[in-house]
């Protein structure tokens, strides 16, 4: 069944603008004109798209509809731009999966050298982000998955560096006698949501048994390191992060000798190998500015 072009731009545009009057005004159409177009799209489809909310947001249907709706946006770019081989790409929406501690550190430098592009990014854990692009959702993910999703292409970006950190109250409370699998399981950690491994990782590769300590979850990397801060509990941030408390002492590491490293890959629809190229490039130069690079972890992927 055919799906309309100007109702999946209408749909881009609510979810963009987040109202029915936001969408009208950027498409320079009616509030009732634009809500025709919804109506019509989602009988035809035979499914609500959009919550009636304010602001306004996508069922997963409408979130899989609109994911298709900038995959269409992408390739009409990308051919007129071949076609012409003078204009440049116009200002194109990407919805890309990404993990928040990418994004609070080296991701807004690689993506601020695209200007061609608008970018709609949807922050997941790094070790579940390529579930959306599984259920085409998203056009790309930043994960820790090496091995390629069905009709998915994937190279190594580099390996993001993690410490265990607290604060030198918090060490003197609970870790006066060592950091110990007796103390580890009864002191408070941080946890940034429910599909946050990399505390238990940290806690096995540091003492060789499996702990489930009490937690705070905060999904913020910023609120991670604040609340580290503060003495709430340990917890693993990015290396990035920490150059200054660690300087001032209002962090400490828990083990100076055992950072976590996690490997990211990115991964990206293979239908969109040729239009996505510029921030495949964009994001492999940002990570080498900013990620470890370990010759195992090059040697996976493909190298651009």
């Amino acid at each position: 069944m055919p799906l309309p072009p100007d109702h999946l731009v209408t749909l881009s545009a609510i979810l963009q603008t987040g109202s029915f009057e936001g969408a009208a005004q950027a498409l320079g159409l009616t509030q009732s004109a634009i809500s025709q177009r919804l109506k019509s799209l989602e009988t035809r489809v035979g499914a609500q798209l959009v919550h009636r909310t304010t602001p306004c947001t996508a069922t997963p249907a409408g979130q899989r509809l609109a994911a298709h709706a900038d995959q269409i946006a992408l390739l009409e770019a990308r051919l007129r731009e071949d076609l012409t081989g003078l204009a440049p790409a116009p200002q194109t929406r990407l919805r890309l999966a990404v993990n928040a501690d990418s994004l609070a550190t080296w991701l807004p430098q690689a993506l601020a050298s695209l200007p061609d592009h608008l970018f709609d990014l949807v922050i997941d854990d790094q070790d579940v982000s390529h579930d959306r692009l599984l259920r085409g959702e998203v056009l790309g993910a930043l994960t820790t998955r090496a091995s390629p999703l069905p009709g998915c292409d994937v190279i190594a970006l580099g390996l993001l560096r993690y410490q265990a950190v607290a604060s030198p109250d918090f060490i003197a409370r609970h870790f006066a006698d060592g950091i110990t699998p007796g103390r580890l399981g009864v002191a408070p950690m941080l946890q940034f949501n429910s599909h946050d491994q990399l505390q238990h990782r940290w806690i096995t590769q540091a003492t060789g048994v499996t702990l489930s300590p009490p937690c705070h979850r905060l999904p913020s990397s910023e609120g991670f390191v604040t609340a580290a801060r503060l003495g709430m509990g340990w917890g693993m941030a990015p290396e990035a992060l920490l150059s200054d408390d660690l300087a001032r002492g209002t962090l400490h590491l828990l083990r100076a000798d055992c950072p976590l490293d996690t490997p990211l890959y990115w991964q990206w629809s293979r239908l969109l190998g040729t239009a996505l190229a510029p921030v495949t490039r964009a994001l492999r130069r940002g990570a080498r500015l900013s990620l470890r690079m370990p010759q195992d972890l090059t040697k996976s992927g493909e190298t651009l």
